[in-house]
């Protein structure tokens, strides 16, 4: 991995069969901005296989999407002084690096990622609940974009936690909400309109 000197193929083999506890993440990107390579290997150990699930939701590939996580690690790396408690959780921060590498990645190959009606059916059987809550969690309790997001109605708080917080594409929010693919975008959009007039 270049700019770290980490190795992270190393770390995701290493990973499958050893069980990291989960540092304090945000205090791990003080000690990536001092220099500690140790800790970015620890917010790897303790991240890595999740990051690298939700960006092969988006690019549909494993080996890229371990090259978008690889990336993003350098990004993390380079970038873990612009983090900014005030603004939400160190997850969250990490998370939308990661994300945003991958949709970069799809938008650079010019590939537009459609789903097919009958995986739409099977995107509705699976419950996304638990991990919407879960990104809903991880937004600091007094961030300004949790409060704005707490401001927004369910169906366009949910469906941007779901796109922009978890990764998910238009069409798979359309086929886990049970909606039409224009109203998940419609929803979407309307959501991020009132967010940025919230957070302005």
């Amino acid at each position: 991995m270049a700019g770290s000197g980490l190795n992270l193929r190393v770390i995701m083999r290493d990973n499958e069969t050893t069980g990291i506890a989960q540092p304090d993440l945000a205090a791990a990107l003080i000690r990536c901005t001092n220099g500690d390579k140790q800790a970015l290997r620890a917010i790897f150990e303790a991240e890595g296989g999740r990051l690298i699930a939700i960006a092969q939701r988006i690019v549909r590939r494993r080996e890229l999407a371990e090259e978008v996580v690889q990336d993003s690690f350098v990004q993390i790396w380079t970038k873990s002084h612009q983090y900014d408690t005030s603004r939400g959780s160190a997850r969250g921060w990490i998370y939308a690096i990661v994300r945003n590498k991958a949709l970069n990645t799809i938008r650079a190959s010019r590939h537009e990622d459609l789903t097919e009606p009958d995986i739409l059916v099977t995107l509705a059987d699976a419950n996304t609940d638990d991990e919407v809550d879960q990104a809903w969690a991880d937004l600091g309790a007094q961030s300004r974009l949790r409060q704005c997001l707490a401001a927004l109605e369910e169906t366009k708080r949910k469906p941007i936690l779901m796109a922009y917080i978890c990764g998910y594409t238009h069409g798979e929010i359309a086929g886990r909400l049970r909606i039409p693919l224009g109203t998940a975008k419609a929803w979407i959009r309307r959501g991020l309109s009132a967010l940025r007039e919230c957070m302005a």
